[in-house]
């Protein structure tokens, strides 16, 4: 628009506005964009199509107002979480929180509830025709009759998130019966449902449903997932968490449902029965993920190495009878595995993962957590064998050193990621390897690994010009020499982790200030030779700072968090002792910061 001329209004068509606005990225964008002139206020409002909105405060009065304004919201998300705020027009000032505040007082007295109810879905259900995704977290008062309402008005549904919900059979019953296109179901910690609801949503959901998942509904039972065998044909995706789940209701399923391609389980009930019925009938399965199992064995991942041919993800956590040999059988019949998590399975060790480095030639991604019999051998394979590999972590690792993070910088060249915590054994040998080979590392993580000093960044900084995100937090070695070697080799820095470091002056945080201008988020907690000069410099360069960790830092006072504050206009969040914040800055900004203590 030029100045007098109002060029784009007379041109432009109304289609071509909304179909502008449709492509911003941004909410805030969006937002900014509306304001321009009353048309484009309207079109914008046509063109939204997602609203997120707490569900505290007054919300039922909220989504009434929503719905008068946004006509073509198909995906609706509200959380009891979240706060909920009302629009009331573009007051400033103490008049503005006055009448905001008269108004929630009379909407407040007027619904008579601070959380979304029955009424707020009944205006759910009238206000928005053309929903497909409704997403409720943790509305509690929402109850059965509420959601029969939307079930009725909204039959373009296709996914429902009912977590924390406390809605009942008749309300699930009433889903499978009007929303023929439901895709999607979310039903965790919904503590009123049985098998009554849940087999009646089958029934009527299943020439359409593809995902499914159910935790901590101590009333489902085999009987559901029957249901789901029989009904559910096209299920692609099932998610159990529950004690009450047993091999029946698995193999059910693995019978009933030959699309199935992403099973996760968390059933302390189930054996190797099941999962070997998921072996030998689930022939498209992708991705697996067993937590906490202790009733079944290497028996059961044999049956899916020898059946699960397209597999490509696995998750074994807390699974203390697998062995060697239950990995060793996925590796041989599993040769598509691009991703592999490893947590706490204690007789899995170096032989087990050398089998995947020797077959697995794919795998992208790899987690060892709290694996104490996993050595470097196992990742030297790795590092021979799986070429793509572009992440790797380890958690917990105490037998894992230099050797192996060299052969994996030796062997993974296009690694991205590497995260090291408390693997005490891993120095700066296995970093500089990572810093003379790794040119594509753009996420590097090692805390808490004691051996690690200044000369390992000094490699990172000269080797990794992409690094975006570093965190080196209790690496007392690492101080000014590594952290300043960081700030001039690696420009697109936009996370910094550097609490408990003891070494750490204000010169490295000059140097960050310097040579890292697209910073985001730093952590400086713990680091008693920081002062107020040094954020002086760090805030003066890194405009787009939008949090600062600073507990514990002797030397930063209540002029530093001021000059924070005052500095960073996109600062979001500071995070500092409480006698360290002045009445002016908490007057200014309290909204935005946070405290650890109140008295140290």
């Amino acid at each position: 628009m030029r100045r007098g001329h109002d060029l784009i209004n007379l041109i432009l068509p109304d289609e071509l506005i909304i179909e502008i606005f449709r492509k911003l990225d941004s909410k805030s964008g969006r937002d900014a964009s509306s304001l321009v002139c009353r048309r484009w206020l309207t079109l914008e409002r046509i063109s939204r199509d997602t609203i997120r909105i707490g569900a505290s405060g007054s919300p039922d009065s909220l989504v009434h107002l929503i719905a008068d304004r946004f006509v073509n919201v198909t995906n609706l998300y509200i959380d009891e979480r979240l706060s909920g705020s009302h629009p009331f027009g573009a007051e400033r000032g103490r008049n503005a929180r006055q009448s905001a505040w008269l108004r929630l007082r009379f909407l407040a007295e007027k619904y008579e509830t601070y959380c979304l109810s029955d009424a707020g879905l009944a205006a759910v259900a009238d206000g928005f025709a053309k929903l497909e995704k409704l997403t409720l977290i943790w509305c509690s008062n929402a109850t059965s009759a509420g959601l029969r309402f939307v079930a009725q008005k909204c039959g373009s549904l296709k996914s429902l998130d009912l977590q924390g919900c406390y809605v009942g059979d008749q309300g699930i019953g009433a889903v499978g019966e009007c929303c023929k296109q439901l895709e999607a179901l979310n039903l965790r910690y919904c503590e009123g449902l049985t098998d009554t609801g849940l087999v009646e949503l089958a029934i009527g959901c299943g020439k359409t449903l593809k995902l499914l998942g159910v935790a901590a509904c101590d009333k489902i039972t085999d009987v559901s997932l029957e249901a789901v065998g029989s009904h559910c044909r096209f299920l692609e995706t099932l998610s159990l968490d529950s004690e009450y789940i047993r091999n029946k209701g698995i193999i059910a399923v693995a019978k009933g449902c030959p699309l199935l391609k992403n099973l996760n389980l968390q059933c302390i009930m189930v054996t190797d029965e099941a999962l070997s019925a998921v072996g030998s009938l689930c022939v498209l399965l992708e991705s697996l993920a067993l937590y906490s199992f202790q009733r079944f064995s290497d028996k059961s991942l044999c049956a899916i190495g020898n059946g699960c041919k397209k597999l490509k993800s696995l998750l074994l956590s807390d699974c203390y009878f697998l062995s060697d040999k239950g990995l060793e059988a996925v590796a041989a019949g599993c040769s598509e595995l691009t991703r592999l998590e490893v947590n706490g399975c204690h007789n899995i060790s170096t032989y087990g993962l050398e089998s995947i480095g020797r077959s697995c030639m794919r795998l992208t991604e790899l987690a060892l957590l709290y694996c104490q019999k996993v050595g470097d051998q196992a990742l030297s394979e790795v590092g021979k064998g799986c070429k793509y590999l572009q992440a790797l972590h380890l958690v917990d690792c105490s037998v894992i050193g230099d050797d192996a993070i060299s052969s994996i910088a030796i062997g993974c060249k296009n690694l991205k990621k590497l995260h090291i915590r408390r693997c005490y054994e891993v120095g700066s040998e296995g970093i500089i390897a990572v810093g003379n080979n790794c040119k594509y590392l753009t996420d590097l993580s090692i805390r808490f690994c004691d051996r690690v000093g200044d000369e390992a960044l000094v490699a990172i900084g000269n080797g990794c010009p992409l690094l975006q995100h570093l965190n080196v937090s209790g690496c007392h070695q690492i101080g000014d020499i590594g952290i300043t070697a960081i700030a001039r080799g690696c420009p697109q820095l936009t996370y910094l982790d550097v609490s408990v470091l003891q070494n750490l002056q204000d010169m490295a945080l000059a140097e960050v200030g310097e040579g890292c201008p697209l910073l985001k988020d730093i952590v400086i907690s713990h680091c008693r030779d920081i002062t107020d000069v040094g954020l002086a410099h760090l805030v003066k360069r890194c405009k787009y700072l939008e949090s600062c960790h600073m507990v514990y830092c002797p030397g930063v006072t209540t002029a530093g968090v001021a000059t924070v504050i005052s500095t960073c206009t996109n600062i979001k969040k500071v995070l500092i002792e409480k006698s360290k914040v002045s009445e002016r800055t908490r007057r200014r900004a309290g909204s935005i910061i946070s405290y650890l203590c109140v008295d140290i």
